[in-house]
Order: C-alpha cells, then structure tokens, then sequence
C-alpha cells in the first residue's frame, strides 16, 4: 500500500528542519498558561507512571516531562527529529514511530502526550488515531493534546529557514471532544487561551481518560 502523501511530507520537512528547529527551540520556552497544563498533566497521572510522547520531535517536552517527574519516553515520525532527541537527551528513549501505527503495546501506559502532533493529520483521520490512543492507554490512564484552534488547514511553504512542503492543520476543540468521546475516552478539562507572541490563533489544551474497568 502506497504512502500517504501527507505523511511521506511531514517526515519530509521534520527531517529538513531537525537541527535548525533545536537550535531555534532548545528547551521549553511554552508560555506559563502551557506549562501549567503540562504539570496538571504530570501531576494527574503520578510520578514514575510511564507516559509516551507521541510526536515528540527533538524531545524537549518529553524531557520536561521527565524533570516533573514522569517515566517518559517518546517516539517521532521523523528520523532526524528522533536523531537530535537522542542526542541532546541521552538518558531518554526515543524511536521512530507513528501515530498510525500500533506504537504500544494494549493498555501499556498511564499517560499519553499529542503536544501539536496530531495537527498534521488529516482530521479523517482522528477517529482512528484516538481508537489507538484508548487502547495503548491503561484503564484509568490520561490524555494529554495541545492544538491550534480554528478550521482550516494551513500549508507550510517554509519553515525554521528551509522550504518545505506540509500541512498543519487548525482543530476545532468541540469537535476533538466528540471524536474522543466517539472512540471511549472521557474528556474531562478543555482550555483554550489567546494567542501570545507571533501566533496567529488560539490555541486549545484538552485533557481525556480512558475509564477505569
């Protein structure tokens, strides 16, 4: 079966922009609103409880993950993306993956972190990806996504000083809640915030669980 074009794309541009989007972004530089959710998350699912980053990039949120204390390992479509998180945060583990693929083994982890990920799949797609976020999730385990809000899709020419060609896409927050709810998960928090700094829309932080047996 041939490769989505939108997925051969964003591997694409990810592997192009890998080491200039480290030197750009090394470290967590969220707004504090964006840190907070992230520590609401750490602190919901517990210290030492494993938790998957899926879309992890150059794992600078995987990594401040694990300094709030989460068992926390990551996984990127991107070879080059995953190169530089190993590089650069040797004490963690990080593989190549996709989102839609099996990426954990059945009811494996406590926490489930989509931070700007799922942006670049095409909103078909959504319901078969969260499917595979409930099962890899344990009962009672959490989800953790961060989007764009709007409803549009926005096509990338250039990024981080390289051309490239790639789809992100602006998610209407209502609209993930009925897809997560549609798939099993119950969503328990939505937090939408104005834009700050140079981004052009709002951005939204939802929060679900998978139900306890």
């Amino acid at each position: 079966m041939a490769e989505p074009r939108w997925l051969a794309e964003t591997r694409d541009a990810y592997d192009t922009v890998a080491e200039d989007y480290a030197r750009l972004l090394p470290d967590v530089v969220e707004p504090p609103l964006d840190r907070a959710v992230l520590t609401a998350f750490a602190e919901t699912v517990g210290p030492g409880r494993p938790v998957l980053e899926v879309g992890c990039g150059t794992g600078r949120i995987t990594a401040h993950l694990r300094r709030l204390g989460l068992d926390v390992a990551g996984i990127d479509l991107s070879p080059g993306m995953v190169a530089v998180a190993r590089r650069t945060h040797p004490e963690l583990r990080f593989d190549v993956g996709s989102m839609t693929e099996p990426f954990a083994t059945d009811a494996s982890l406590a926490g489930l972190v989509a931070w700007y990920s799922i942006i670049h799949l095409p909103p078909e797609q959504l319901p078969e990806v969260f499917a595979g976020f409930r099962r890899a999730l344990a009962p009672g385990g959490h989800l953790l996504l961060a989007v764009k809000v709007g409803d549009r899709v926005d096509r990338r020419s250039r990024a981080y000083g390289h051309a490239v060609e790639y789809d992100v896409h602006w998610l209407a927050p209502e609209r993930l809640a009925a897809h997560l709810t549609g798939v099993g998960l119950t969503v328990t928090a939505t937090l939408v915030r104005a834009p700050v700094a140079a981004e052009r829309q709002p951005q939204a932080f939802l929060l679900a669980r998978r139900p306890a047996a």
